[in-house]
């Protein structure tokens, strides 16, 4: 798959929108690209209403990509479901949404996220830091393998 150079200001960022107007089958398209668990429409739709802040970037009426935080509305917040469709990752859509979602909790105590294996690095260049206390309860071997130092004796 090629992927598609757009100028930036082409693309249309649009924060907590009506989640009724949002085609969830294509949400959960995006996930199933960039390889992530498989989404449930309903669950997902649930799980985004939940959120303080959403946006969703546009290109000619479509999401190419998406974000939100999952937080309590002021003292903790975590980025999640950062996704970029493929064809159109390498037009700073990924720094896009990091950056405005994260400008929007700058109230927060604490604001972190769990990064995409291979993708530490991407977030290091934005200016986060890697946590020294954090830790997870890990939901099977999949996430255990991917999310965790390896144990020693």
């Amino acid at each position: 798959m090629s992927k598609t150079s757009i100028d930036k200001d082409t693309f249309i960022y649009v924060f907590n929108p009506d989640l009724n107007t949002i085609d969830w089958a294509h949400i959960c398209n995006l996930f199933y690209k960039v390889n992530w668990r498989t989404r449930v429409e309903e669950e997902i739709k649930l799980a985004f209403s939940k959120s303080t802040v959403t946006l969703f970037i546009y290109l000619n009426d479509q999401i190419v990509a998406f974000g939100r935080s999952i937080d309590d509305g002021r003292y903790y917040a975590q980025l999640g479901d950062i996704i970029v469709d493929p064809e159109y990752q390498g037009n700073g859509l990924g720094k896009r949404l990091v950056t405005m979602i994260n400008e929007k909790l700058e109230n927060y105590h604490f604001v972190t996220l769990t990064a995409a294996p291979g993708k530490g690095d991407f977030y290091k260049s934005l200016g986060w830091k890697q946590q020294t206390t954090a830790y997870i309860w890990p939901q099977g071997p999949k996430q255990l393998r991917q999310h965790t130092e390896p144990e020693t004796d």
